[in-house]
């Protein structure tokens, strides 16, 4: 397979070579269509073609890897890991605190992101026996759409004709949303706070999630004075509170301005220009505040950037859905013909990039089983339910979550109002992070909160908020418990090593009424 120019300005790439079809400059078909190269979009393609005589496409208007790759999970981590190993050697005694190098840093960014060139990916795509066609994808019938290198490809003279036999599969991720207050100001989105080059003097955030808590960790650390806005009352609002006032301290001792109840009533600024992702966006920005968080009089705010993480949405705008009569709300409601689908962030499921791979692994799987049930194929495939033809896919899986910030913050399953809201009757144990060795021996001053919900009429575990360091290594023991629907009573056996950070789990279940612990 030819390479295309890698990037946002890709160009189109048709050659067909797909086993069974003959050349054709100007079209592709294959049995499943992906838009969209991100981590789901992979996934998809490799569990619906993988071990059989199944073909697949994706098609990719920027970098086969997606979002997730080169301006999200990856980047941000590179940059918070050696932030987080900093401050744990500050809180143990008998080191020597070690010292954020800024261009250090920053190299290990790009190390991470090859350099935000997608060259490995696409050899494994094409190793997994995938075709990557580059270009931008506007479906225009049933099971088929146009791809071309701009923003209209149905009409572009450079365009191909993509078709699926069986499926195509819309995995186009999501979009930030911007208010209006920022039109025409060319702010900073989550791409270039993780593609930071210039780090500036000071960052306004406008916003209180895990995108705004992520960045404000990492950009005080190269040395940005920044001020979180909120609009809510506290951080994290869809955690347990406790966790968004963990974080909110550790923010603050950092140096972190936060302002809760607070909203932007106006933005301006002078010669905003796009002068490149990370980089400042033009002269400085002055924000029009008011709420509680400025003591209910208005307040000025100037900054030198401002950040706008205020969430996501699915990108479905611009992938034709009008040419079918469709809308995006059909789309995330799930109101599709048969041989459409949606996975991912393009779903309107949880905007996750784990989350949308599992599902994108379950959709390819029910594809290739019932392929392979129509070909009367022997692989056990007597489903289309995605457990290929093995055991079936749970009714109810949870959704889990990591923080990356300084305590991180991880969650699997339903919060206790969560809980309560879906109509459950519940009990909740909750204890100090460091009410076990094991976790009290990760940092001499960890602070911290461990919680976990259980459903009183099934006594099993509906889901766990841990607030720690490491706090993420320690939740995929919930997500088991969640989806084996082990009783707690039955988790009290499983016996975790002394002094494991793990026997946190322990102490949690000692905290449930007796009458939950014995059986």
């Amino acid at each position: 397979m030819s390479t295309a120019a890698q990037g946002p300005s890709t160009t189109i790439t048709a050659e067909s070579t797909i086993p069974g079809e003959h050349p054709d400059p100007q079209a592709v078909t294959a049995d499943v269509v992906v838009i969209g190269g991100g981590p789901v979009g992979e996934n998809l393609a490799q569990y619906a073609i993988e071990g059989t005589d199944l073909t697949a496409v994706i098609v990719e208007r920027e970098l086969m890897g997606g979002e997730c790759s080169y301006y999200a999970c990856m980047p941000s981590k590179a940059l918070l890991r050696p932030i987080d190993v900093a401050h744990t050697a500050a809180h143990l005694d008998g080191l020597t605190t070690p010292r954020i190098e800024p261009a250090g840093l920053l190299a290990r960014r790009d190390a991470w992101v090859s350099g935000y060139d997608d060259a490995g990916q696409v050899s494994w795509a094409e190793g997994a026996g995938i075709r990557v066609v580059r270009g931008h994808a506007v479906l225009t019938g049933e099971r088929e759409l146009r791809v071309g290198p701009g923003e209209g490809p149905a009409a572009d003279a450079d365009a191909v004709t993509v078709r699926a036999r069986r499926r195509v599969v819309i995995a186009t991720g999501s979009v930030p949303r911007t208010p209006e207050a920022f039109t025409g100001l060319e702010p900073w989105t989550s791409r270039d706070a993780t593609g930071v080059v210039e780090v500036p003097a000071s960052l306004a955030i406008v916003g209180g999630g895990v995108v705004a808590v992520e960045a404000a960790t990492w950009m005080a650390a190269l040395g940005s004075e920044v001020t979180v806005i909120v609009r809510g009352e506290g951080l994290l609002g869809a955690e347990e509170p406790f966790a968004g006032v963990h974080v909110r301290e550790a923010l603050e001792a950092a140096g972190v301005t936060v302002l809760t109840g607070t909203t932007v009533a106006s933005a301006r600024r002078e010669r905003a220009e796009a002068t490149g992702l990370g980089r400042v966006h033009g002269g400085e920005v002055t924000l029009e505040l008011s709420g509680r968080g400025t003591a209910g009089e208005a307040r000025t705010l100037t900054a030198a950037e401002v950040l706008v993480a205020t969430g996501r949405r699915p990108r479905l705008d611009d992938v034709g859905l009008d040419a079918l009569g469709l809308t995006p709300q059909d789309v995330t409601s799930g109101g599709l013909p048969s041989w459409l689908a949606a996975v991912g962030d393009a779903s309107g499921e949880a905007p996750l990039t784990h989350w949308g791979k599992y599902r994108a692994r379950v959709l390819g799987a029910a594809i290739r089983a019932e392929a392979l049930r129509e070909q009367d194929q022997p692989d056990g495939a007597d489903g289309v339910d995605g457990s290929d033809g093995e055991e079936p896919v749970p009714e109810a899986v949870p959704v889990p979550q990591v923080v990356f910030t300084d305590p991180q913050v991880a969650r699997v399953g339903l919060t206790e109002r969560a809980a309560r809201e879906a109509g459950h009757e519940v009990v909740t144990a909750q204890v100090p992070f460091t009410g076990a060795a094991g976790t009290a021996l990760l940092r001499d001053d960890a602070a911290g909160t461990a919680q976990i919900v259980v459903d009183a009429a099934t006594r099993t575990l509906l889901g766990a908020t841990l607030v720690g360091p490491e706090a993420g290594e320690l939740i995929h023991a919930a997500t088991v418990a969640i989806v084996g629907r082990v009783p707690v009573a039955l988790l009290r056996h499983a016996v975790p090593s002394y002094p494991a950070a793990s026997e946190i789990w322990l102490r949690l279940l000692e905290e449930l009424p007796r009458e939950y612990r014995v059986r």
